[in-house]
């Protein structure tokens, strides 16, 4: 008995967020159906005039915002970006580049300078635990001949 596969869908909002554009500013017959894993393959591969458009000028959603700044979506909230920005109010920001802009940019070069580090710090500790795995045991000190080993006598009394 074989069953014949149902296409896997999603939400709109789930789409929308795969393509990188605000939901809100997609065609209505977007917003109002399901979109196929298919149908999304296909909007990624040629994407329709429509998504070219909103990827091109936005309005972009947060991330895309905060990624065309350079800062984290955290630091737009702390800035007061809380809706969704065109491209020329993007280019508009940087430009202007307000003193809650340049704080959230060296933030965030902070942040990557210090993930950097501790990639290189676990990448160094990684390899050193490669070698000394590798290395071979370390040699005992062979018994001198004539001599038998003895054993300790016990710690234990009373036995």
């Amino acid at each position: 008995m074989t069953s014949q596969k149902s296409p896997q869908t999603m939400k709109p909002a789930t789409a929308a967020k795969k393509l990188g554009v605000y939901l809100e500013a997609t065609p209505e017959a977007f917003q109002e159906g399901v979109v196929s894993r298919d149908e999304l393959d296909a909007l990624q591969a040629d994407p329709p005039e429509w998504l070219r458009d909103l990827r091109r000028d936005g309005p972009h959603p947060r991330p895309v915002v905060a990624a065309k700044l350079g800062i984290s979506i955290s630091g737009l909230a702390r800035g007061g970006v809380t809706e969704p920005l065109t491209s020329a109010q993007i280019e508009a920001m940087r430009a202007d580049m307000p003193e809650w802009l340049r704080t959230e940019r060296a933030i965030q070069a902070e942040v990557r300078r210090e993930a950097i580090r501790v990639k290189d710090k676990q990448a160094a500790e990684e390899k050193k635990a490669a070698n000394k795995a590798a290395a071979p045991p370390p040699k005992r000190a062979a018994a001198k001949p004539g001599k038998r080993a003895v054993a300790k006598p016990s710690s234990r009394r009373g036995r």
